[in-house]
């Protein structure tokens, strides 16, 4: 008895440690004045969570390799040449939905009209928590309000930034929503975690495409020169380009050879989430997204998808997003499960789980 103890002990320690990122220096830099924290990791300037007054969400933005390529859009804050100006609510790497008591906090941005603000939701920064250098955790706080700033949910987001050994960054993302009235996610294609990429990481097209949002508007996206366009898209399930939008996978991946680096980009779902694996909203044209309550709504194979919350109930969403090299589907594979075994808790030792959380990767 005693030697079957130990051995689990034995095991326990492996597991724990086979499921620890490498040790990194991570560095947060605070500025009020900016309304944004720097992150950098071995020195080396990362990404920033901006959270200015004139965005309809705060996000990671812009997010750079650690040789200084940029991944993200510059567009709207930071123009680049022959970029798509497109979505100007797609910004950086966010988190929001479609339809939140029939309210779209997906599509917000300057570009809608002050009637038709009412229709839309915001997410208001309210404070950093934590911002710990050690842990390379960063915690902050925001609440999802209609146009009148009536409270819908509050946000407490957990950042945890590393880097891995062959330059391996990972951003991992922990989403705890409150309700504070009734609410009501109800099944949409816009969501949920999103990243809009550079223009390198768009697939090359020909033609000019035109996309519906959950409000009925077009937005058209033109046919562009596709010189050094080269991005590719790949799933766990092994479906590539256009054919991994709408399908569940517990990772998407996008590739891409910019400036003679070759970069590939991951999300993983956590497979505690609601409706884990997620459904794809990988779009050619540089959205990126995982989404986690699509449904029918994208895949008509699927069920519909709605999800309540009782005042003062909690869901919690995590992904983790990957920045490497070429990287093949077995050593993908190894770091989605890895993710997987991560357990990072908000919880007092003494408070039980709600039945929407998820309890760790």
């Amino acid at each position: 008895m005693k030697k079957t103890v130990k051995a689990l002990i034995i095991a326990a320690l492996i597991m724990h440690v086979s499921c620890q990122g490498t040790s990194t220096n991570v560095r947060f830099n605070v500025s009020e004045e900016k309304k944004a924290v720097e992150v950098y990791v071995n020195d080396i300037y990362f990404t920033s969570f901006i959270y200015p007054e004139n965005l309809e969400r705060p996000c990671l933005y812009p997010i750079k390799t650690p040789s200084g390529k940029f991944i993200t859009r510059g567009f709207p804050l930071n123009p680049r040449p022959f970029e798509r100006t497109d979505h100007p609510h797609h910004i950086g790497l966010w988190f929001n939905f479609g339809d939140v008591n029939g309210l779209d906090f997906w599509n917000n941005s300057y570009s809608i009209k002050p009637e038709d603000k009412d229709k839309y939701g915001i997410i208001l920064f309210d404070k950093v928590i934590e911002a710990d250098n050690r842990k390379g955790r960063l915690v902050v706080q925001s609440k999802w309000t209609d146009n009148n700033g009536s409270i819908l949910l509050n946000e407490k987001t957990t950042y945890i930034f590393e880097g891995l050994k062959n330059d391996i960054r990972t951003i991992e993302r922990v989403t705890e929503l409150t309700a504070n009235k009734e609410v009501t996610f109800t099944g949409n294609k816009e969501g949920l975690i999103g990243l809009r990429v550079d223009r390198t990481f768009e697939e090359p097209t020909q033609k000019a495409e035109k996309f519906l949002d959950a409000n009925g508007n077009v937005t058209e996206t033109p046919a562009l020169n596709n010189e050094g366009v080269n991005g590719f898209y790949r799933n766990a399930e092994g479906l590539t380009g256009g054919d991994v939008w709408g399908k569940r996978s517990k990772w998407v991946a996008l590739k891409a050879d910019k400036e003679g680096e070759t970069i590939t980009i991951v999300i993983m779902d956590n497979k505690n989430n609601p409706n884990y694996p997620a459904w794809s909203h990988a779009r050619g044209y540089g959205l990126f997204a995982a989404n986690n309550l699509g449904g029918k709504v994208v895949d008509k194979n699927s069920d519909p998808v709605e999800l309540k919350l009782s005042s003062g109930e909690r869901v919690t969403f995590k992904h983790k997003v990957i920045i490497a090299g070429d990287m093949s589907d077995q050593e993908i594979n190894r770091l989605s499960d890895d993710v997987n075994c991560t357990w990072i808790t908000h919880r007092s030792r003494n408070q039980k789980p709600r039945s929407h959380d998820a309890p760790g990767f």
